[in-house]
């Protein structure tokens, strides 16, 4: 079992010999949690075979996937502090600029598309591929601005809101080249329709990084 970290890591990297481009993936999480991200956390394990499903199809374009893992499970949003996997982000776009100075697309599920969309503004950041997105009215959508959000939901699901992703990408679409996938009658773990959740993955990082 992999063991428990107190600062943020790539814990799986699909670089191919010479990339052109990154897919950094963010994996979901809580609202609230303190605990630290291991081996046995679900969201984590979700991010990673999302991960290696990407890596297969892209690494044949020439694009490198990347996880980061955070150090605590939660969001965690307190008034005058950053929420807390949203530092960690930073740091991993900050550690793939210095070692490869390449765009990135940044692929989040859930709590992993909100921190995408804070971190939107780094300068590697091309757009952000978002799955089952949590994405508040509350969220600004300046961060984005001229980047590219693909963002795909089902309408089962009850975790996150197909309504409230919807209205966020309408907003964004002033500031940014937005677009919405309705995925069907899906819920918001990546269980049903997996292989179309890939393929639509795929080609919407694609689609960012052209």
């Amino acid at each position: 079992m992999d063991a428990v970290t107190t600062s943020p890591t790539f814990t799986d990297e699909h670089l191919p010999a010479s990339p052109r481009a990154i897919a950094l993936v963010l994996h979901g999480g809580a609202e609230h949690g303190t605990m630290p991200v291991d081996g046995r956390s679900l969201s984590w394990r979700r991010g990673r075979a999302l991960a290696r499903h990407l890596a297969g199809p892209l690494n044949g374009d020439g694009i490198g996937v990347v996880l980061l893992r955070y150090r605590v499970k939660g969001w965690n949003a307190a008034a005058g502090a950053l929420p807390s996997p949203v530092p960690d982000a930073r740091w991993a776009l900050d550690a793939l600029a210095a070692e490869h100075g390449l765009p990135v697309a940044v692929v989040g599920h859930s709590m992993g598309a909100r921190t995408g969309v804070a971190v939107a503004d780094h300068p590697s950041v091309r757009g952000v591929v978002a799955l089952a997105p949590w994405l508040p009215p509350s969220d600004p959508v300046e961060p984005l601005a001229g980047k590219v959000l693909r963002a795909a939901h089902g309408r089962r699901d009850r975790i996150t809101s197909a309504r409230a992703t919807r209205k966020y990408v309408e907003r964004a679409s002033a500031v940014a080249d937005a677009e919405f996938t309705d995925m069907g009658a899906v819920g918001h773990y990546l269980l049903r329709r997996t292989s179309l959740w890939n393929a639509w993955a795929t080609a919407s990082v694609r689609e960012v990084l052209a």
